[in-house]
């Protein structure tokens, strides 16, 4: 059950543009926006952050979408792994790559630059002090420094939004509720405090 009750769209029409453009790129609005539109001002600067880390830049939108995934696994949140792993999907992932994203130390469905860019995304996810410079060391076998930072900025986001969304139990949209309930639950996911039934936002 959602601990801070998300507003409604309705009562947001001033920001109606700005939740066609979301929609747009993601497929639905989320609740963690409507939460966060109690606080006018943050909602700005996290619409902004967020349209800056994963807008266009050196790395693909398909790796930035499964380090996103991976940070969210790695760090427990079912709500940022339903979304990740539905964005993932909307950004040309493959479904069976989604589902063995977790393997991707094993799994011959990942390159050598994919590895190296998910396993920062885990570890930095799981214990930040524990990332060192071999970490780094295989990314400049891959990735120039400006797309370093970006795989850096999406793990970093993801902390933020991991966060905000399970200490708040949001609740989760039925878009990438659906998507999460046929590729991820073979894997051990479930959507837990994330599954109360809230209203959906429409226009």
């Amino acid at each position: 059950m959602a601990r801070i009750t998300p507003l409604t769209r309705e009562e947001l029409s001033d920001l109606e543009p700005l939740f066609e453009i979301v929609e747009k790129l993601m497929g639905f609005l989320p609740n963690s926006l409507l939460t966060m539109a109690r606080w006018p001002e943050l909602l700005k600067a996290f619409v902004a952050l967020a349209g800056v880390v994963n807008g266009p830049g050196t790395l693909g939108r398909e790796t930035k979408q499964l380090v996103a995934f991976v940070s969210s696994r790695s760090a427990g949140c079912r709500y940022c792994q339903a979304h990740t792993s539905h964005g993932a999907r909307r950004a040309g992932v493959s479904a069976a790559k989604i589902e063995a994203a977790f393997e991707f130390e094993t799994s011959p469905l990942f390159s050598d630059a994919e590895r190296a860019a998910l396993r920062l995304a885990r570890d930095a996810s799981l214990a930040p002090a524990a990332v060192d410079d071999s970490h780094f060391s295989e990314l400049r076998e891959h990735f120039d420094p400006a797309a370093t930072l970006e795989i850096v900025a999406v793990i970093s986001l993801f902390g933020w939004l991991n966060r905000w969304n399970d200490t708040l139990a949001t609740g989760l949209e039925s878009v990438p509720l659906q998507f999460a309930k046929e590729h991820l639950t073979e894997g051990g996911w479930a959507p837990g405090p994330h599954s109360d039934k809230l209203p959906e936002a429409r226009a």
